[in-house]
């Protein structure tokens, strides 16, 4: 039986740029750091209040095609990759505290009927969401696509 997710890939450009951003910037902690062999790294950052979700951060190479390894790169160039969802306590604080730390905003704090949302962009062009979740039903999201 399933008892939880453990790990969530995260394409990155730079490993050593990516462990920085996510530890220095984002607060997560360094999990593992192995190199197998020359050509491969096995790097995992987890957060303080959620140790047992590793993000792995990765770079596109083999096994994956080179067709899909291209892809993956052009997506990453134009700056629309999904990265993670993350909840924060305080959505404008935290959007206002990650900007002045320079990290790209790309939506500002917004009132949804879910709670305070942001999106920001990570350094490898991936969308994180910034979330400061609130009760809500869904005839309030319903009535929210409908408005």
């Amino acid at each position: 039986m399933i008892t939880n997710v453990s790990l969530v890939s995260v394409w990155v450009h730079d490993l050593d740029e990516a462990l920085a951003f996510y530890t220095d910037v984002l607060g997560f902690q360094p999990g593992d750091d192995v190199s197998l062999g020359d050509d491969f790294r096995w790097l995992t950052v987890t957060h303080p209040s959620q140790p047992e979700l590793h993000l792995h951060l990765t770079t596109p190479g083999r096994p994956l095609s080179d067709d899909l390894v291209d892809a993956i790169r052009r997506a990453q160039a134009a700056g629309g990759m999904p990265g993670v969802g993350l909840n924060v306590d305080d959505c404008r604080a935290t959007a206002a505290e990650l900007k002045a730390k320079g990290v790209e905003l790309l939506q500002e704090p917004t009132d949804r009927p879910y709670g305070v949302e942001a999106l920001i962009r990570d350094c490898s062009g991936n969308w994180i969401v910034l979330v400061e979740p609130t009760e809500f039903s869904p005839e309030e999201m319903t009535r929210a696509d409908v408005e």
